[in-house]
């Protein structure tokens, strides 16, 4: 997003904080309502560019946003896009974006009240693990022709009672509305989320053999250090990694080759 749609973006995400502190309202419900509105503007090309047209009045907009809305869901998500149609935008997908970025932030906020949001980073991981090497899998969880229903009832079989319930619902979305994305890239995006969240970053560290916990303690203390963020690793073990451990933060990749940088670390942890 560009300056104008990531500032909107950004007060909208401060009002549903405001919104999601109250104790009486239900997360879970803001995600669901959010995700309809996203629904309709991503199917509705026509009023997604009325909603953001720069040349119209922002309490027109507002006003619109509320007498399409009104009665078909709560007041706090109807009022949240008011708020949202008066900032500019820099494209009218962006709204639908952050839309869906909100739904998605209200899961992880109920996920957090209920104290499962490191449990659903961590299945958020795993469950892309296992859709990247199970080519079956991911076939019938992106097959166009397949129904949705289908997809969540093949979903619930491999997450329901196994897995946190925001894991389950933040996966059935984005497999039922993928919205031009690849299965992977959208479990990546989920997982970043999750992270900032709780103001972490998140390294995908792989390994040629299981960390101990030492290891991983001392691994997430340096990696910490250096990109001056907290660090959520998501581990995985493949005997064929290059130098014993390859490290990945965002686009940047640490591995034997380059280990420079964690040098430090990688002394402390082979003592």
């Amino acid at each position: 997003m560009n300056g104008a749609s990531r500032e909107a973006l950004a007060a909208a995400r401060e009002r549903l904080d405001a919104l999601t502190d109250a104790t009486s309202v239900d997360a879970t419900q803001l995600a669901d309502e959010l995700a309809a509105v996203t629904a309709l503007l991503d199917r509705e090309a026509g009023l997604r560019r009325v909603l953001t047209d720069p040349a119209q009045q922002g309490e027109a907009k507002a006003e619109l946003a509320r007498r399409l809305l009104g009665g078909q869901v709560g007041e706090p998500v109807v009022d949240l896009l008011a708020g949202m149609v008066r900032a500019r935008w820099s494209q009218s997908r962006d709204l639908v974006d952050s839309l869906e970025e909100l739904a998605n932030l209200a899961d992880l906020t109920a996920a957090e009240k209920a104290g499962t949001l490191d449990d659903v980073e961590d299945e958020l991981f795993r469950f892309g693990r296992i859709v990247s090497s199970s080519t079956e899998l991911r076939a019938a969880l992106t097959d166009r022709a397949a129904a949705a229903a289908a997809k969540v009832e093949l979903l619930h079989r491999l997450l329901g009672g196994r897995s946190a319930v925001a894991t389950e619902r933040l996966v059935t979305r984005l497999v039922t509305a993928p919205r031009g994305r690849s299965l992977e890239a959208g479990i990546e995006s989920l997982s970043r989320l999750a992270a900032a969240r709780r103001d972490r970053m998140v390294a995908v560290v792989t390994s040629a053999v299981p960390l101990s916990d030492g290891q991983r303690q001392r691994l997430g203390a340096a990696l910490a250090r250096l990109y001056g963020r907290q660090m959520h690793l998501n581990l995985d073990v493949d005997p064929e990694v290059l130098g014993g451990i390859r490290v990945q933060v965002g686009d940047e990749v640490i591995n034997g080759s380059i280990a420079d940088r964690l040098e430090d670390a990688g002394r402390r942890m082979a003592s």
